[in-house]
């Protein structure tokens, strides 16, 4: 077990976990999204539930990581002659109900003025529906989390611990950022945006990896919501502060019978 407190492990451990929240966020986002359809006195239970399944199957999924990485490029469905392994059929699906929920919840926040009359008849998203969506999503996303961390450690001890680590951080700070989200709506629409992009590179992802890996399309997309999010802070900012009108600069009004000024 002395390897496990070596420098390099270390070093790796610290590293992992925050590629881990980085990697995070959009779940974290995905989650808090669906959490605001509950009802709130469902929140804790159903974040709890979250985090404990994450870690469960990122687990699972990290002490099957051999097998996972040895499936890659192994065809178990076959489309136009064109050959999809089991990681690529489930970037494929999971992008697809990505797009499909957010386009969704876009639709009903734009269309939320128009049903303003049916808003206090309308039941809050069931407790096993949310916990369905957020647990299914959320097995998309643990792709991503355990090819990271094997690509990090070397130790699936290690990959472990800071795969824990950053699900009760991000189990910490969700809440947080639900209620963010929640009370900024430029900021929710922003959200939204996202994660219809991350939608289309699981599709990207799952269609053809090797594209995906080379055109590094998910840098660009953390990059663009990352500069975004930065423009929103400061309009948030500057809507704080008290608007002055400008005042136009006018020449001295020339009384009647006073000519021009001589030079």
């Amino acid at each position: 077990m002395s390897y496990l407190f070596t420098t390099e492990s270390l070093i790796s451990f610290i590293i992992l976990v925050i590629l881990e929240v980085v990697l995070g966020i959009d779940n974290v986002i995905f989650v808090s999204i669906i959490m605001n359809r509950m009802a709130k006195d469902q929140h804790k239970k159903a974040r709890l539930i979250w985090v404990v399944a994450g870690i469960i199957v990122r687990s699972l999924l990290l002490l099957i990581l051999s097998w996972l990485l040895s499936q890659k490029g192994k065809a178990v469905l076959t489309v136009f002659g064109k050959g999809f392994d089991l990681a690529s059929l489930v970037m494929i699906a999971g992008g697809l109900f990505l797009i499909y929920k957010t386009v969704k919840e876009i639709h009903h926040k734009l269309e939320e003025d128009d049903e303003a009359a049916n808003l206090a008849t309308k039941k809050p998203l069931g407790f096993g529906a949310g916990i369905f969506q957020i647990i299914l999503i959320d097995m998309v996303f643990s792709f991503d989390s355990v090819i990271t961390a094997g690509g990090t450690a070397k130790h699936v001890e290690i990959m472990i611990a800071a795969v824990i680590i950053a699900m009760i951080i991000m189990f910490l700070f969700s809440p947080k950022i639900a209620a963010f989200i929640h009370k900024h709506p430029t900021i929710k629409m922003l959200a939204l945006s996202f994660l219809v992009m991350i939608g289309l590179v699981l599709l990207v992802e799952g269609w053809n990896s090797e594209a995906s890996e080379e055109l590094h399309l998910k840098n660009y997309v953390y990059f663009a919501m990352a500069f975004s999010f930065g423009v929103e802070l400061l309009n948030m900012r500057l809507r704080k502060k008290p608007a002055t009108p400008v005042e136009l600069k006018s020449s001295p009004t020339i009384k009647e019978g006073e000519g021009p000024a001589q030079l």
